[in-house]
């Protein structure tokens, strides 16, 4: 609805005089544009919708068309500033003028970014890289993991052979060149990520992930494999070199984390670090296990001058007693978190001899009241595990890991006599092929160690069963006795088992109560896992348990 004012006209200044008509006529044509501008401003509020016209939608100021590519630069990165960062992404669809504001230093302080092994992957990493390396002062890359082999078949995946295909082509089945390519993928992936930030100075926050389903066939990477993708060498000595100038480069630097990543972090790379940078270096997490022979990629002369250090996660077999001994100085602050890998293939090649005993436990504690340790272990042997589970250690979280050797139910026994004061997580796979033999940790014996481990920790809050036997009214007991403290109760359903007498009985249906009863335990809804693939700590464990170690750490 459109409102005419009817508004006398002003008599025109000096209209009856012979001097004023050249003001006459100069007035007329200053009120002949303001109301043209008035029109202009009448028709863009009411955006005329339906005619068709070029002008819809628009506003019309002065002459001139205002529109959202005409706001201020500061004006549009403050809008940014409010969306996510995909919403930021579909409104710089709108204009050149907003693309150009998207990428404004101030909008992405922190880069998060999870990558597919693909060469699909590369522009669009290239072009990201490009805009934010230089500035970003949170940078942390993750590598998908995913299933690689199918369909092409990789190292150790020779089923398709028959009985007598002969070597040179079981090796070539071996060596395909799909795996082949997705191995030189990622090394290109790699350098695009070290190259874009070599010369960042504001970096304070680096975090690299390596997919270990490239980076890992059967425990180990073999050199054979990787001297197929390069020969000489000469990428992956590019990629330690520039991972050595990023931190010679840095100035800011706080937070250090490097897992799984071929060998990208040498014996000698933590030397590029200045001893500013060092001084003030607050978490440092060096997982590695390719490292050949009894190398470390850290020594204890080395973590001296790291003082400030708050948050440590290296491969078990490289924690000696002569680094506990470093943090128990007097010039080191308390250590608060400390994150172990315990993997089959560092035992097998490095010895516990060296690790620390009970009393620098002890005098850890002493230290820092608030320490806390994360262990997981991949496929260790019970006694190797009776010898690393030390009084002492202020234990909080452990996952064990099995592909080929079972965890014992001694070993749970004595992991909850031991941590009952600080355990909260306890993860239990074992990825077995037979699922009719799970193995029962209760040997036969009245006891069942997870009821007792249930029993005993009484700030369990996580508890996640796959592979072994968990008798349903040892899972009703689990439920009730820790209740509504227990956040997280993943069990499979395949793990589950029931007594015959519970099966007997014909007016009770077992599966439905044992929902019902456990859910009545912890106080909220409860099912068992129904598809392990939705697991992301059995699919992907070593990705898991860098995600989980480096929120460990930042929870301080």
């Amino acid at each position: 609805m459109l409102l005419f004012l009817s508004v006398p006209q002003p008599r025109p200044p000096g209209a009856r005089t012979r001097a004023g008509a050249a003001r006459v006529a100069r007035w007329r044509r200053l009120r002949l544009q303001q109301l043209r501008r008035l029109r202009g401003l009448l028709r863009g509020l009411r955006g005329r919708p339906g005619t068709g016209s070029r002008r819809r939608g628009r506003m019309a100021l002065c002459g001139q068309a205002a529109g959202a590519a005409s706001l201020p630069s500061e004006l549009i990165v403050h809008i940014f500033s409010f969306l996510s960062a995909s919403d930021r992404l579909r409104a710089s669809a709108s204009c050149s003028h907003w693309r150009e504001c998207l990428f404004y230093p101030a909008l992405w302080p922190q880069l998060r970014i999870c990558l597919r092994v693909s060469p699909a992957e590369q522009p669009r990493l290239e072009f990201l890289m490009r805009k934010c390396g230089w500035f970003v002062r949170e940078l942390r890359v993750e590598f998908a993991a995913e299933n690689y082999l199918s369909g092409g078949g990789g190292p150790g995946d020779g089923g398709s052979a028959d009985a007598g295909t002969g070597g040179e082509e079981v090796e070539a089945l071996q060596l395909s060149t799909r795996w082949l390519e997705v191995l030189r993928t990622y090394l290109e992936l790699v350098l695009c990520v070290l190259v874009s930030i070599r010369n960042n100075r504001n970096l304070q926050k680096f975090s690299l992930f390596g997919d270990i389903s490239v980076l890992q066939q059967q425990g180990s990477l073999s050199n054979t494999y990787l001297s197929k993708v390069d020969p000489d060498g000469k990428k992956i000595k590019q990629i330690q070199q520039l991972f050595e100038e990023i931190l010679s480069n840095s100035r800011q630097l706080k937070w250090l984390s490097c897992g799984f990543m071929l060998e990208i972090v040498t014996p000698t790379s933590l030397s590029s670090l200045s001893n500013a940078i060092a001084n003030t270096m607050e978490h440092l997490s060096l997982l590695d296990n390719n490292i050949p022979g009894n190398s470390t990629l850290i020594s204890a002369a080395e973590l001296e001058r790291f003082v400030n250090l708050r948050s440590l996660a290296l491969d078990f077999c490289d924690f000696t007693a002569e680094m506990a001994r470093v943090l128990t100085d007097n010039n080191h602050v308390p250590l608060q978190r400390l994150s172990l890998l315990v993997h089959n293939v560092s035992v097998m090649h490095k010895s516990l001899d060296n690790m620390p005993n009970d009393e620098h436990w002890k005098a850890l504690s002493r230290k820092s009241t608030s320490l806390r340790v994360y262990i997981m272990a991949f496929d260790i042997k019970s006694e190797d595990m009776l010898k690393i589970l030390k009084p002492s250690i202020p234990l909080e979280r452990i996952h064990f890991d099995s592909y080929i050797t079972c965890v014992s139910g001694a070993i749970v026994d004595l992991i909850s006599r031991q941590y009952d004061k600080f355990l909260t997580h306890f993860i239990l796979m074992n990825d077995v092929i037979d699922t009719s033999g799970f193995p029962d940790l209760s040997d036969n014996r009245n006891e069942d160690p997870l009821v007792l481990l249930a029993w005993r920790c009484t700030k369990l809050s996580l508890l996640a069963i796959h592979g072994y036997t968990v008798w349903a009214h040892n899972l009703i007991a689990i439920a009730r006795l820790r209740g509504s403290d227990l956040k997280v109760l993943e069990v499979t359903e395949e793990s589950i088992d029931f007594d015959q007498g519970e099966l007997a009985d014909q007016d009770v249906d077992p599966v439905h109560n044992l929902i019902e009863q456990v859910s009545l335990g912890l106080g909220q809804p409860w099912h068992a896992v129904m598809d392990i693939e939705s697991l992301s700590v059995f699919t992907e464990p070593n990705r898991h348990f860098y995600r989980e170690m480096q929120s460990f750490s930042e929870d301080i």
